[in-house]
């Protein structure tokens, strides 16, 4: 077993409950964790007995595209996805809204979501 990471996938999309975040849009840092069978790949050192972190990002950008009100909704599409690639045992994902329209101060503010097969 193996642990794939992609993290500061940087992205800017239009998530938000308030009317402004979706015509302003913003910046968003994800964060990708995969556990994938690595027993094939170890011995052929093969790409495609592997998953290819060139599509997880493009799986990334693709599902941060689509407009959801809570960043919530995003982490769950981008989760389902990587779980329908080959060899993948479990997924968790990180979506943080970098600078968001409220009046705190803060480090961060993410959301962390899991699934698995």
């Amino acid at each position: 077993m193996g642990l794939i990471t992609l993290e500061g996938i940087r992205v800017f999309a239009y998530h938000g409950h308030l009317p402004e975040e979706a015509i302003l849009g913003g910046h968003f840092i994800v964060n990708v964790w995969v556990e994938v069978d690595t027993v094939e790949v170890e011995k052929t050192d093969d790409l495609k007995h592997t998953v290819d972190y060139v599509k997880i990002i493009a799986i990334v950008e693709e599902q941060m595209a689509i407009r959801s009100n809570m960043i919530e909704h995003p982490a769950k599409r981008i989760i389902d996805a990587i779980l329908s690639l080959n060899k993948v045992k479990k997924v968790t994902v990180e979506v943080e809204k970098v600078l968001p329209p409220i009046d705190a101060t803060f480090d961060k503010i993410s959301v962390t979501s899991e699934g698995e097969n």
